[in-house]
């Protein structure tokens, strides 16, 4: 009994082991059009494996997974966030949880993580072959692989390659699973306005971010940097306007609200700066969290005097400044990857699976996992946490289908 596994990241490499568990008798064997099994796990976290999260700030899963929630939801029925802390520490992995809810291992070693899968597959027998591109699905689960001069011939297929483009996706698949345009998300804002690249390494531990005329927006730690914005506010934003931005070829404008407050809240602020601090000067007296040469920067964006005290500014002064402070416009003139890290919106069409199994509602014994879905989410562990839910959802379902042949 033969199963194919395409693509040896973090989704295909955790389906893998998952299968071997239940069906020990099954040939498993993990096809990767590149040179090594988990590059990309190697690099998220900035190496050190955002590998899940405590989800202790999402309201609504919606809020973490932008398109996919709904299958994410299933999926975390097969193994939630809970049980794969167990699963990871039944592995020899203990975890250490971040104040912000996100989860790496103890060690601060994303190679931990690479060592661990890339043990369990060579304990259990599944064999993987690097190298050794996948270039088409058949319907009858034949594929086509290049530097292999016979196709193979699979039982049960898992398609588990994040981060093909849409073309690619279609020219491997059948043509009747339908596929969602994809497009980049997580990536950082290209800003062309001097005076805020002037702020280089600033940080803003509360701001909201709006992208102007989408009434998307998003919350949180935001970093100005040489070429614009970046942070978790930003990448938030980028995830949840992924499309918008696509279809506007990467350009808008971006609306910062340096303090994450309502205009009600501000105008109290500056009312109550007029009344109690009137003789200092306007450059001598900022909102808590705000820096110094990040205050007189949005001084200068509302046109105020540093040196007018603040019992001096008019009516129209003050609405400037707080104008300033909660909806400040900027241009958006392309994008940046994230560091090393690349997550793709768009991919096999949730409505072309199963959401129970994630098998292919046209093709029997094709299933998917992981990013090739169009399933994605914000920074903060979310991704990965997905890629081991549906890699273990899509081992139950191909165990279960086999187990009946």
């Amino acid at each position: 009994m033969q199963v194919a596994v395409i693509g040896a990241g973090a989704a295909g490499c955790f389906c893998a082991v998952e299968i071997r568990r239940r069906l020990p008798y099954a040939q498993v064997t993990v096809f990767e059009a590149g040179p090594k099994a988990l590059a990309k796990v190697a690099l998220t976290g900035g190496g050190r494996c955002n590998l899940t999260n405590t989800f202790q700030d999402i309201k609504e899963l919606e809020d973490a997974y932008p398109r996919g929630a709904s299958v994410v939801k299933n999926a975390f029925k097969a193994l939630s966030p809970e049980q794969t802390f167990q699963w990871w520490d039944n592995a020899g992995v203990p975890l250490t949880v971040q104040p912000d809810g996100c989860v790496f291992p103890e060690s601060q070693d994303a190679m931990q993580i690479v060592r661990t899968l890339e043990r369990l597959m060579r304990s259990s027998g599944v064999q993987l072959v690097c190298g050794h591109k996948v270039t088409r699905i058949h319907q009858d689960l034949q594929l086509e692989i290049d530097g292999l001069d016979e196709p193979f011939q699979a039982d049960a297929v898992l398609l588990a390659a994040g981060g093909l483009k849409e073309d690619a996706l279609r020219s491997l698949l059948p043509s009747s699973v339908a596929v969602t345009p994809t497009v980049p998300s997580l990536f950082t804002f290209k800003v062309p306005d001097s005076g805020l690249k002037a702020l280089m390494g600033t940080v803003i531990p509360d701001a909201r971010l709006e992208l102007a005329g989408s009434g998307l927006s998003a919350r949180g730690i935001l970093l100005v940097t040489d070429w614009g914005l970046s942070g978790p506010a930003t990448l938030k934003l980028s995830s949840y306007a992924a499309h918008v931005l696509a279809q506007s070829a990467y350009k808008g404008q971006v609306a910062v609200n340096w303090l994450d407050a309502d205009p009600a809240q501000v105008r109290e602020w500056t009312l109550e700066a007029s009344s109690r601090q009137g003789r200092r000067q306007l450059s001598g007296y900022r909102p808590q969290g705000l820096s110094d040469r990040l205050w007189e920067h949005i001084l200068k964006r509302a046109g105020a005097d540093r040196s007018c005290k603040w019992a001096e500014i008019d009516k129209a002064q003050r609405a400037r400044l707080e104008q300033a402070l909660t909806n400040d416009l900027y241009p958006i003139d392309g994008r940046a990857r994230f560091k090393e890290e690349f997550v793709t919106c768009g991919g096999v069409s949730l409505d072309a699976i199963n959401p129970r199994t994630l098998e292919s509602k046209t093709v029997p014994g094709l299933f998917f996992s992981g990013e090739v879905l169009d399933i994605d989410a914000i920074t903060g562990g979310f991704n990965l946490q997905a890629a081991w839910s549906t890699g273990y959802m899509a081992a139950v379902g191909i165990s279960g289908k086999l187990s009946h042949m």
